[in-house]
């Protein structure tokens, strides 16, 4: 009955003890300190922003339950500390994670210059198969503040294979759509995944976009998905729905 942050089916149930969680995901939020991260995490949870934030200290996570493709989805998300004195202490954190957010701040090009050797580590500490969304945060103050334009972030994310958005934890905009495109994506692999156990061949061998799961995962891919407000994605907060149980193929 115990939770899995492995992206395994798992036989737990919801916050209020009738949902049936088909798949725990484990998604880590990366990048240097002050960049948003914290922020961006409480606007998915729980659609808060906090203007008394501190730097965290350590790790901490926060959950989200949501509907993807008809299984039940608890996102078990990971908040990290950006200063260097944490970084022996959340690597370790990274061992089970499916997903990754490398958050920068599009008005600190340091933030971003630093991108790289978070992308370094994480596949150095991570499974070779996790997802990684790269995100330019604070767009609200986007204009003559902007320190890093949009198309030197879409070109590392189509150097490394990366999905990309720009968001803003102030506002909202795009928070959604990003982690939520983020774990459909991790779904994907989880499904293909699944199929190949189960006897499934190559019935699920490509994403739900129709582009080869391969191309989207390896750092040496060329192919990049920017996610907007409109991405398409049809997904649904479940935290109040019942669930019927489903077969973990």
């Amino acid at each position: 009955m115990g939770e899995e942050i492995n992206g395994i089916d798992t036989e737990s149930y919801g916050e209020n003890g009738h949902d049936r969680i088909d798949y725990v995901f484990k998604v880590v939020v990366i990048g240097d300190s002050a960049v948003g991260k914290t922020q961006l995490l409480s606007r998915f949870a729980k659609n808060e922003f906090r203007f008394d934030s501190k730097s965290t200290i350590g790790v901490e996570f926060q959950t989200r339950t949501v509907s993807i493709a008809g299984k039940v989805i608890k996102a078990q998300i990971w908040d990290t500390a950006g200063q260097e004195r944490y970084r022996a202490v959340t690597s370790a954190y990274y061992r089970g994670a499916l997903g990754a957010m490398l958050v920068y701040d599009i008005t600190k090009r340091q933030s971003f210059d630093h991108v790289a050797k978070w992308v370094e580590e994480l596949r150095a500490h991570a499974n070779h198969s996790i997802v990684i969304m790269l995100i330019g945060n604070k767009v609200d103050l986007a204009g003559d503040t902007r320190a890093v334009p949009t198309e030197n972030a879409v070109d590392f994310a189509q150097d490394q294979g990366l999905f990309f958005s720009e968001t803003s934890a102030l506002s909202g905009d795009n928070v959604d759509a990003a982690f939520l495109r983020l774990l459909e994506e991790i779904h994907g692999v989880v499904a293909k995944r699944k199929a190949l156990e189960c006897g499934g061949g190559d019935l699920i061998g490509n994403n739900l976009n129709g582009t080869s799961s391969a191309a989207l995962y390896t750092g040496s891919s060329k192919k990049i998905h920017i996610v907007s407000s409109g991405s398409g994605c049809d997904l649904e907060d479940v935290s109040d729905l019942k669930k019927p149980s489903a077969c973990s193929c």
